[in-house]
């Protein structure tokens, strides 16, 4: 998959579906996509400062940049069938600071993006609904509503994301 569009080419979602790849799938595909185009578009040119600037009391763009890729990493562990780790664990608390730069942090959300896709990739219709646990209370969920729930949140950390970035560029040097 492309990870940057020319100005002319439309949303991930208006793309169609990718070949060889079942159209649910596909548009979950789509989704990651729009997300890691998304992130990149906010965070390219970002001086360190910016990142991690909370102007007004937001949170930063890079705490939004570091939770896409932690939470996405953490949810793909649970879509894998696993547990999380100590260490899973532990990130959660370090998501709010940092000293990563744009450029890391991207490289953080590309590849908990490529493995959430290439977990898509290996979904088929038949095990859609196969059960998952979820948390230290282990709550069941479907595959595919874990899957739907990856992008879902990815989605909604993007635009925040997008946001701060925007928002720390315009009051901040």
């Amino acid at each position: 998959m492309k990870t940057k569009p020319d100005n002319t080419e439309p949303e991930p979602w208006l793309r169609g579906v990718p070949r060889n790849v079942d159209p649910f799938t596909g548009h979950l595909l789509r989704a990651s996509e729009h997300i890691r185009e998304d992130a990149e578009k906010a965070l390219n040119g970002l001086t360190l400062s910016q990142v991690w600037a909370t102007p007004h009391g937001m949170t930063s763009a890079g705490f939004h940049a570091k939770h896409l890729a932690g939470s996405t990493e953490r949810l793909c562990t649970y879509l894998a069938g696993a547990s999380l780790t100590d260490e899973q664990i532990r990130a959660v608390a370090l998501e709010g600071a940092g000293n990563q730069s744009a450029a890391e942090l991207l490289g953080e959300i590309r590849l908990a993006l490529l493995r959430y896709e290439n977990l898509v990739r290996e979904l088929r219709a038949e095990s859609f609904g196969s059960l998952r646990e979820v948390g230290r209370r282990r709550l069941p969920v479907t595959a595919v509503s874990l899957a739907i729930h990856i992008a879902e949140h990815g989605q909604r950390h993007t635009g925040q994301l997008v946001s701060a970035a925007r928002l720390a560029r315009a009051t901040t040097l």
